[in-house]
């Protein structure tokens, strides 16, 4: 009874809370599916979907500029899924560790489940460095699920690759480091909804303290400022590899999901987004709409666990 109305009141706070504005960015921000890597230096690097891989870099969190693509002479390998020459790709997933960038990346058209998910790496992060290290996973029309919108979580000497927009869902897979391609045909299911047609992806899994954490954005992505719904939800385990449930105690795969942050004040439809470890603590990065302005811009905040759930700072 006790943890029943603990979870309650958490659930009523979080419905209450005053979000703050998003930190102060500056340079070129524009953009669309962030994922942020920090290098040994303390380079932030920037990804983000568009032709080739959009990359920015700063070195302060602060101020961002444009470096150029992952890919400048194009990604002919994804042709057959984006349906045209050197197509956008989409969501990037950039993991930083020993010394390499590891990038995980989607080619996929609107709508569509005949989609790919391709793996690249690059020991400098700059532009034109990556190599093309082939295709990781497919689908297509004929499956239940979507090969988009990657995630890599390392745990210990295991990686995990957790992925799925829409349909049944956020899935996972083991994948091998040596390869970074996946070891088993065998998916485990994370998280599923049935509202708004499914509406749910971007997942990402960050462990803090004892817990492990699943982020997704909820809703649909849409545009403008008429974007109220897409919002950025998450549930916790003890188990990195599922088991997770929300504030309230509902499963994710039966629809749970935390509200983490949604639209307010000049903050319209954020999400997509990426964690990272930095010097000050978690930080969370997604893309919103501004209330002026036609496109997608970079958001910025730190989040504090003191509660046992992320609560943007």
């Amino acid at each position: 009874m006790h943890l029943s109305l603990s979870l309650g009141l958490l659930a009523l706070a979080s419905s209450c809370y005053a979000y703050p504005n998003p930190d102060t960015v500056t340079g070129n921000t524009t953009l669309h599916d962030p994922s942020v890597c920090k290098d040994n230096s303390g380079t932030y690097f920037l990804f983000t979907s568009g032709v080739g891989i959009q990359i920015r870099t700063s070195t302060d969190r602060v101020a961002w500029t444009y470096a150029g693509t992952a890919f400048p002479d194009g990604a002919s390998w994804t042709d057959q899924y984006t349906n045209t020459s050197n197509g956008p790709l989409w969501a990037p997933d950039c993991t930083y560790v020993d010394g390499q960038f590891h990038i995980y990346y989607s080619a996929s058209t609107t709508g569509s489940r005949n989609s790919a998910i391709f793996y690249a790496k690059s020991s400098t992060g700059q532009p034109g460095s990556f190599s093309n290290e082939g295709l990781v996973l497919s689908t297509t029309d004929a499956d239940n699920y979507n090969a988009i919108d990657p995630n890599l979580f390392i745990n210990g000497s295991l990686w995990y690759l957790s992925f799925g927009s829409y349909w049944s869902g956020i899935k996972d897979v083991t994948v091998d480091p040596s390869t970074g391609k996946t070891t088993s045909d065998t998916l485990i299911a994370l998280a599923e909804r049935t509202p708004d047609n499914g509406a749910m992806e971007a997942s990402v899994v960050y462990q803090h303290g004892d817990y492990y954490y699943l982020f997704t954005s909820w809703g649909k992505a849409g545009n403008s400022t008429s974007n109220t719904s897409y919002n950025v939800r998450v549930g916790r385990s003890l188990s990195s590899a599922g088991g997770f449930i929300d504030a309230s105690g509902v499963a994710l795969l039966k629809g749970g999901g935390t509200l983490v942050l949604e639209a307010h004040d000049s903050v319209y439809g954020p999400g997509g987004q990426e964690l990272l470890t930095d010097n000050d603590g978690p930080v969370l990065f997604y893309h919103y709409w501004p209330a002026t302005g036609n496109k997608q811009v970079l958001g910025i905040n730190r989040l504090d666990f003191s509660s046992g759930w992320p609560v943007v700072i």
